[in-house]
């Protein structure tokens, strides 16, 4: 037992001992915070007003304050806070403190670790750290293309566009170490005015990036927009064959085509596109307006009516162009496979006006009344006008008085006048 107790007081002596060590090495210490560091903790979780209040309180008891670091720090919040001429003025003071800064490997020393059961034989362990090369010029390099790289973004922000270029160039080449950095140098010489230069980059940019299509993209609507077509032209077939364009990339191309009025490269255009995307509708309906504009109807309804295989809702352009051509049997077909109610029955009246059939006009007054179609002045005028041809004068001109639209009252009225002329001689309507 008392073996036991003189363990147990051994163990307590020793604990003591160690707490003893532990609080008077703790004494020792100077406790220094560091406030930059903080303050880059802060700044990346969103927390900017106590960011700043750390760099402040760095600035105040820090005499050997690295400056650099300080306005890096405070670019970063007006950067993130959306407050782009204030990061500029920031990052520019960075830029400076970091050239001017004197980078020092850091001290070698001995890291000493106590260890609890040594104490009582006084050995120590020392732990001798590695010795690595340091390079303070790798570090300033590293620290200054960060800087100009962030430079270049806000300058581009406030649309200081030969600045961007200023500081992509400054940051050598990691400023071209990417295909987006050639369209933004490429960007901002053409909202410059510069444009012989922007298209000279993007040149160079499909040479460094030859696995990139965005570059020969921008080329081709550059040069669309100079109006340079031929150039437009060989820069989008350059651009498919790195590419895989979708059906969406062929029609914008075919649209641009358009504007400048190569309508018939657009028209070549389209129509391979249909042949690679055939069950694309949006590509049968374009070309289909293409072919309109050479008067070519038949095929440009045939074409709509191959667009609504794939999208339902063409089926009433389908139907309308099908009745455009008289192909009024196959235009009613259509017709019979539009979903609205009220646009089938509308297109319906113009087929059977078209076709003289007023009777079947009238027969579809109940669903007119249904759908509240007759409030359309237009549609009224086409039911009066149906009750006119068919001799129920009555009823036209019950439908003629509540027409209230000027153009229409006015062709209302000369059939009134016609209506009170066969009435009174019955003659004059044979």
């Amino acid at each position: 037992m008392q073996n036991v107790l003189n363990v147990k007081a051994f163990k307590v002596s020793l604990l003591i001992l160690a707490l003893s060590t532990f609080v008077e090495a703790k004494s020792d210490e100077v406790q220094e915070v560091d406030h930059l560091s903080l303050a880059s903790m802060m700044v990346y979780d969103g927390k900017f007003k106590k960011a700043n209040a750390e760099l402040e309180e760095a600035r105040r008891v820090d005499k050997n304050l690295e400056l650099s670091k300080y306005y890096t720090i405070k670019g970063v919040i007006a950067m993130r806070q959306e407050k782009h001429s204030q990061a500029i003025t920031y990052l520019k003071k960075a830029v400076l403190e970091t050239k001017a800064n004197v980078y020092r490997a850091p001290t070698s020393a001995k890291v000493k670790r106590k260890h609890l059961f040594s104490i009582a034989s006084g050995s120590e362990k020392t732990v001798k750290s590695k010795n690595v090369a340091f390079d303070g010029e790798k570090i300033r390099r590293e620290a200054l293309q960060k800087l100009y790289s962030n430079l270049s973004q806000e300058s581009y922000k406030v649309k200081n566009y030969l600045a961007t270029i200023k500081y992509l160039d400054l940051q050598g080449p990691d400023g071209r170490d990417q295909a987006a950095e050639y369209m933004l140098r490429a960007d901002c010489y053409w909202k410059s005015g510069n444009k012989d230069a922007s298209v000279s980059v993007l040149s160079k940019g499909a040479q460094a990036f030859p696995q990139d299509q965005s570059l020969l993209k921008q080329k081709f609507y550059y040069f669309t927009e100079l109006g340079l077509y031929q150039e437009a032209i060989l820069s989008a077939k350059a651009y498919m064959k790195r590419a895989k364009p979708n059906a969406k990339e062929y029609m914008a191309l075919s649209q641009m085509l358009l504007a400048g009025g190569q309508r018939d490269e657009a028209l070549k255009v389209l129509e391979e596109t249909k042949m690679l995307f055939p069950k694309d509708a949006k590509v049968s309906m374009l070309l289909g307006h293409l072919y309109m504009k050479k008067g070519m109807e038949y095929t440009t309804a045939n074409l709509f009516e191959q667009g609504s295989y794939y999208e339902h809702k063409y089926v009433k352009e389908a139907a309308e162009l099908h009745r455009r051509v008289g192909l009024i049997p196959h235009a009613l077909y259509l017709n019979s496979q539009i979903s609205d109610k009220t646009e089938k029955l509308k297109q319906k009246i113009a087929i059977y006006v078209d076709r003289q059939e007023y009777e079947k006009i009238i027969g579809l007054i109940d669903a007119l009344k249904r759908y509240k179609m007759l409030d359309n002045d237009t549609i009224r005028y086409a039911v009066a006008y149906a009750y006119y041809m068919s001799k129920d004068y009555v009823e036209a001109e019950a439908q003629l008085k509540k027409i209230t639209d000027n153009e229409l009252f006015s062709k209302a009225t000369i059939i009134r006048k016609n209506i009170e002329k066969c009435q009174d001689n019955s003659m004059e309507c044979i």
